[in-house]
């Protein structure tokens, strides 16, 4: 049987992994930052109208410039954005590689904060941009002075900043957006894929587009609108971004029945984002527990937790998928990520955890009070 070896692979591509995260089916996935709250049944019954209209029209192709679609992102969004403002494609994963596209490519890099997003590299290799892993400051955290120096020792022609950042959740404050995008002449993205579990009031980078034409915010329907197998996310910026985004997009690449799930699931926006107070308390109380249990969680703003002052993150995985519990190992030395499932699939896995035994003393905690 031929192997990739045998291919004709580009040499960039040679030894490259593809992105995983397991795909193993348990009782409690909570390794892929999933919203594990189910649609609400009236939504749903409307969104498959919806589909139902837009397979009558299949034998066509749909709506290249997907109108209907932007044009209630742009209301779902504020801000004064319209439509021209708006762009749209399968997942955010292909929005971020189609401003790659655009702005990177042979002789171009693009500059991430590390640890970060593990797409942002696979995204540089694919579309032939170099990647250069910029530094953080302790915790995790990025304050506006690092930000600006490293951007301009590194001269970047594009930067991704992940606001919170995933795997670690950190938020990431407007002024140091503002001082990279003042910092460079690059196109700078913010992706707010998590933006909607921020705490009330958090101001999203969609404030600072008036102005400022090379600042993109990215955004997705995968997380808080529990719409990961539909693969929509979009983006905010300037028109003339979208315009140079219908340079390399493929012809008609939303499907019909993308553009008529997603337009029928923001018509019930509240509906649909009802769930986030229960994952935000949920997620505050896994904080709560996981420090009481002796870990280390960090700060964060998502519907995940890291947690470090894990000895062996292998042999806990392990342990926890034992149990029916799918967790991350991010490759972050004594750490692990858990999403933030329901209340029944956060209290199984504390109490799994807690089974384990605390990482100083490998005996089981002190009862916890149910929330």
């Amino acid at each position: 049987m031929t192997s990739l070896d045998d291919l004709p692979l580009r040499n960039d591509l040679r030894g490259q992994r593809p992105y995983g995260a397991p795909q193993l089916r348990v009782p409690v996935a909570l390794n892929v930052n999933e919203n594990t709250h189910p649609i609400p049944e009236a939504v749903a019954h409307d969104i498959v109208a919806a589909v139902a209209r837009a397979i009558l029209t299949v034998n066509r192709y749909p709506d290249r410039e997907f109108t209907t679609l932007r044009e209630s992102l742009a209301g779902y969004l504020g801000h004064g954005l319209t439509a021209d403002n708006i762009w749209a494609a399968n997942g955010s994963n292909e929005v971020l590689q189609q401003i790659l596209q655009a702005f990177g490519g042979p002789g171009r890099t693009l500059l991430g904060f590390v640890p970060t997003y593990s797409m942002y590299p696979i995204l540089a290799a694919g579309t032939v941009t170099g990647w250069i892993a910029a530094e953080r400051d302790a915790d995790y955290e990025i304050s506006p002075a690092t930000a600006a120096e490293q951007v301009r020792s590194n001269a970047p022609d594009v930067v991704f900043l992940c606001s919170p950042n995933n795997p670690t959740g950190t938020p990431l404050s407007l002024e140091t957006i503002e001082s990279v995008y003042d910092a460079t002449d690059a196109m700078v993205v913010v992706d707010e894929a998590y933006a909607e579990f921020a705490p009330d009031g958090t101001p999203s980078a969609l404030t600072l587009l008036p102005g400022r034409e090379r600042l993109i915010v990215s955004r997705t329907m995968s997380k808080a609108f529990a719409f990961a197998g539909v693969r929509l996310g979009y983006l905010a910026a300037d028109p003339a971004v979208t315009d140079a985004l219908r340079l390399v997009r493929l012809p008609y690449h939303l499907s019909a029945l993308t553009q008529g799930a997603a337009t029928a699931a923001l018509a019930h926006a509240d509906e649909m984002l009802a769930m986030v107070d229960d994952i935000r308390q949920q997620r505050d109380r896994l904080v709560i527990e996981l420090k009481r249990l002796g870990y280390v969680p960090h700060r964060t703003a998502s519907n995940f937790v890291l947690f470090g002052g894990v000895d062996d993150p292998k042999a806990v995985f392990e342990a926890l998928l034992a149990e029916g519990i799918l967790v991350r190992d991010p490759g972050i030395e004594n750490h692990l990520r858990v999403s933030v499932g329901t209340k029944p699939e956060t209290t199984a896995f504390l109490d799994a955890l807690e089974r384990l035994g605390t990482p100083q003393t490998g005996r089981p905690g002190p009862n916890r009070l149910e929330p």
